[in-house]
């Protein structure tokens, strides 16, 4: 299962350009933000937005309330689905499919 997730970006990594630590359910996470935002002046406004988050890049910009839907969203279906419940946990799935 392929998943993005809501994560609220805390501050630029000053030693790895491009990159900043992002709150992802409580999990600070370095993500590459290279793909949300197009000059250094986009980059430098970055921290307190929201992104959407797969594989360790930021994909869009989410305003704060389309976030918290889809993360409400999200723990609703960790409630039915093991995998998900364990991402946003911060874990890792082993099962094989």
């Amino acid at each position: 299962m392929c998943i993005g997730i809501p994560g609220q970006v805390i501050t630029l990594d000053e030693t790895s350009p491009g990159n900043a630590w992002v709150d992802v359910c409580g999990v600070k996470r370095r993500v590459n933000v290279r793909l949300v935002c197009a000059d250094a002046a986009a980059m430098t406004a970055l921290p307190g937005q929201w992104v959407l988050v797969h594989v360790g890049f930021a994909m869009s910009l989410l305003d704060e309330s389309e976030a918290k839907e889809t993360l409400d969203a999200l723990r609703q279906m960790g409630e039915m689905e093991p995998d998900v419940g364990l991402f946003l946990q911060g874990g890792e799935s082993h099962a094989v499919r």
